[in-house]
């Protein structure tokens, strides 16, 4: 019998509206859908707006760096540049953020320069940046485990009495990994100042939302929890910012986490090894298309008055920088010491670790001796005839 048993009962839940504050078509949402969070201004909103231009442009420029074979492989965030923007942008500097392996365009934005964010991805680094000096973890492959570090820092910075928030983004996948439920939990009984950022991009690689819950909402779960839970627009940048801005307050100040959805949708494959069209209708990233967080806050600040021609070529030609920088970096071969592989292993190295060490320093200096001794010899007999 088949593990995947689908039940044929249809849901008698309907998901409520997500919350937003600028609608599909670049306008102003109505009071009603903005559940009492206000627009911010139009200087935060334009700041916004350029971080996503540069970051579309930069996940563009490495998803055809990947097509070329210069990178192992991508996970693209197209599309689910509001959620990732809007997170890092709710964060002081002294805050930590645990990233998942789509969320490069987060650490981009948080000021990890592309080469160590890339070094991961093509083999160089487990993780290319330095995590303390950037306040981010390393970028979590498997499924929800940096959300239970998340929780283990802002506890400790609960005990230690410092603001120190943590954010975690996690995908909607992720909900469905018991690590996830032991990190709500734990937030919850410990009133850990963390905040839970889910963008729901309604695949978990090829498995449908509705075949992983029954619930309305992943927000939903929040109650069940005990915390609270927003479910929100995850294309519209404002209201993600405005709701992920409270909620790292509302951890500051002591009152526990908070988890979030933005309801969102991956415009790429998961990888560049799949392939979507086997499991999705090309139908519904045409209707996503039409809800392009990037379109739809370019056209609201072009009515209110906030965005001019100029400064749209301003921001794309930073872009356009941007993209060459990245190339530039991903065609110069990383310098590469096999004895890295002992420096980070303990903080104390052990006796066995260190004698390994000096055996392949001891290999690596013989073959070296024997590639000299080589060449030498090539050059002589080059110069006797």
């Amino acid at each position: 019998m088949s593990l995947n048993v689908e039940s044929l009962v249809e849901s008698p839940l309907t998901a409520p509206r997500p919350l937003r504050l600028i609608d599909d078509t670049g306008r102003a949402a109505p009071p009603d859908d903005a559940a009492g969070f206000v627009l911010p201004d139009p200087a935060t909103l334009l700041s916004l707006y350029r971080r996503m231009v540069v970051a579309r442009r930069f996940d563009v420029q490495v998803t055809a760096l990947t097509r070329q074979g210069r990178l192992a492989t991508y996970p693209s965030a197209l599309g689910q540049e509001a959620c990732e923007i809007a997170a890092v942008a709710a964060l002081d500097t002294g805050d930590w953020l645990f990233p998942t392996y789509r969320d490069s365009i987060a650490l981009l934005t948080r000021g990890v320069p592309p080469e160590q964010i890339l070094a991961s991805f093509r083999g160089d680094w487990h993780s290319g940046y330095d995590q303390n000096a950037h306040r981010i973890a390393a970028q979590a492959t498997p499924l929800a485990t940096q959300a239970l570090h998340a929780v283990g820092l802002a506890t400790a910075s609960k005990l230690k009495r410092d603001s120190t928030v943590a954010l975690t983004l996690l995908g909607d996948g992720a909900t469905s990994e018991g690590d996830a439920h032991e990190a709500f939990n734990f937030a919850a009984v410990w009133q850990a100042p963390v905040v839970f950022v889910v963008q729901n991009n309604q695949f978990a690689i090829s498995v449908p939302l509705d075949k992983q819950m029954r619930c309305r909402t992943i927000a939903d779960k929040a109650i069940g929890y005990g915390m609270p839970g927003y479910f929100v627009d995850g294309n519209d940048v404002a209201a993600m910012y405005a709701v992920t801005s409270a909620a790292v307050e509302n951890a500051r100040a002591g009152h526990g986490p908070t988890l979030i959805e933005g309801l969102t949708y991956r415009m790429e494959a998961h990888t560049n090894s799949d392939d979507p069209s086997r499991y999705r209708d090309a139908g519904d990233l045409e209707i996503w298309r039409r809800r392009d967080p990037i379109t739809r806050l370019d056209t609201y600040l072009g009515e209110v008055g906030a965005l001019s021609d100029a400064e749209r070529a301003d921001i794309r030609a930073e872009a356009e920088d941007l993209a060459t920088d990245t190339r530039e970096c991903m065609t110069r071969s990383a310098p590469v010491d096999p004895l890295e592989l002992f420096d980070h292993v303990y903080a104390t190295p052990r006796a066995a670790l260190m004698e390994q060490r000096a055996f392949l320093a001891a290999e690596l200096a013989e073959h070296a001796a024997a590639s000299a001794s080589s060449t030498s010899s090539t050059a002589e007999a080059g110069g006797t005839r």
